[in-house]
């Protein structure tokens, strides 16, 4: 059907074209949803009152713009056409908002704050003064018959109706123009986060096919004005346009809160998942296996993991050989590892070294991890008299246990590390 419509002309394709209206209102109503308690808690904020206006005047225009709710409000209101200007307003107050949202988004909260102020006052004037001009013309034209679709090119030559389509539309340009204009710039700018780059390039795009809609509506009314029909451009095209652009601006609001929730959970399913091998190492240690709740939140799992390791860390600090990490150290700068995978190797040699000992000393381990044990020049640090632990420095291994087990993952690297780490003492055992 497609491809025979495009074999009769491109004129009679694109008269055929139209995107529905309840997409776009739905996918707003979806980024209004998104947005909602933001605003809700910081109502205060400039810019949340804009986007939320922005949004809810989104909606309001699809919503009240669609053919149906226009003869719906026709009809309940038994005044022909008042729909109009009801959409006309929705229409400017929208794009008072798109101008509002990039003012406050781009000053910022703090910075050029009076200018800010100065700049708000003025667009906020300027429309409301827009939108009381709509509605003194709308008073004054004469527009007896109802024209759900094509009322912007059937009244484009009367008197005071025609002063009408023209202001809405011209408000609507310029804030379209400048607002894609800013907002274009600003994508350009360094140091933005990669989500909100990507949703300033959603709202550029779609603050930027709103201007296909003016300029299809302007087109289809200046043909009438010369006696031509390019009806087609306002019934088909211009809604298409609308509708295109609506949905591509409430992804633009929508991708940098998903795309930030997605990465929150991506990372601490991560660090989850790569404190695996240090959690399965600390079994033989704490004598059992992680708490497990399948119901608990992707934060409370990783929580309960990073304390169940520390603990079980506190526990085996009696048994680790602080000689052996230094050793197990400069193995590995020796190896050419960089200073900070040098460090994680030689923590997870004496994790395991410490973990093979537990395992070996069996039952009496909380006797015998209080010994001093002299065995090759190899002096492992033990409990306090009264108790208190010795020298092992566990602090690094109690805040980089992310760092550990991954290096726990390298067996290959460890082995060539604690080989390299007992070399000196074998030889000084030789020599001796």
């Amino acid at each position: 059907m497609t491809a025979l419509r495009l074999a009769e002309g491109p004129a009679r394709f694109l008269t055929d074209l139209y995107v529905t209206f309840w997409l776009p209102g739905l996918v707003l109503t979806a980024a209004l949803v998104v947005k909602l308690p933001s605003i809700l808690k910081l109502w205060r904020d400039p810019l949340l009152r804009a986007v939320g206006g922005l949004l809810l005047f989104a909606c309001a225009v699809f919503a009240f713009a669609a053919p149906g709710t226009i003869a719906w409000t026709n009809r309940v209101t038994g005044v022909p056409n008042i729909a109009a200007p009801w959409v006309y307003t929705l229409i400017t107050a929208l794009s008072a908002c798109w101008l509002l949202l990039v003012v406050h988004w781009r000053n910022g909260p703090t910075d050029h704050r009076e200018k800010t102020r100065r700049a708000t006052r003025w667009v906020v004037r300027l429309y409301a003064a827009v939108v009381v001009a709509l509605w003194v013309l709308f008073a004054l034209a004469d527009v007896p018959v109802e024209r759900v679709r094509d009322l912007d090119t059937y009244y484009a030559g009367t008197p005071f109706m025609r002063e009408e389509i023209v202001l809405y539309l011209l408000a609507q340009a310029v804030s379209c123009s400048i607002t894609t204009w800013l907002v274009w710039n600003w994508i350009r700018t360094d140091g933005l986060d990669a989500w909100l780059r990507w949703g300033l390039r959603f709202l550029g795009v779609g603050f930027a096919t709103n201007l296909l809609f003016s300029a299809a509506k302007f087109t289809a009314v200046v043909a009438r004005w010369t006696g031509h029909d390019l009806d087609w451009l306002n019934t088909n095209i211009a809604p298409s346009a609308a509708c295109i652009a609506a949905t591509l601006v409430a992804i633009g609001f929508i991708v940098p809160h998903v795309g930030q929730y997605l990465r929150e959970r991506w990372l601490v399913r991560r660090r989850h998942r790569d404190l695996g091998p240090l959690a399965r190492l600390m079994r033989t240690v704490a004598g059992r296996r992680e708490p497990l709740a399948l119901r608990a939140t992707a934060e409370m799992r990783l929580i309960r993991r990073e304390t169940y390791i520390r603990d079980a860390l506190l526990q085996l600090s009696r048994f680790l050989d602080e000689d052996l990490r230094a050793r197990a150290h400069d193995a590995a700068l020796a190896l050419g590892h960089d200073p900070g995978q040098a460090q994680a190797l030689a923590a997870a040699v004496t994790i395991m070294d410490a973990v093979e000992v537990l395992a070996a000393e069996g039952p009496d381990a909380e006797v015998l991890g209080a010994q001093v044990r002299n065995a090759g020049g190899n002096e492992r640090h033990s409990v306090d008299g009264d108790g208190g632990t010795g020298e092992a420095d566990t602090s690094y291994l109690l805040t980089e246990i992310r760092a550990v087990s991954a290096a726990l993952r390298h067996t290959e690297e460890i082995t060539a590390v604690r080989t390299h780490a007992a070399a000196p003492a074998e030889s000084m055992s030789a020599h001796e």
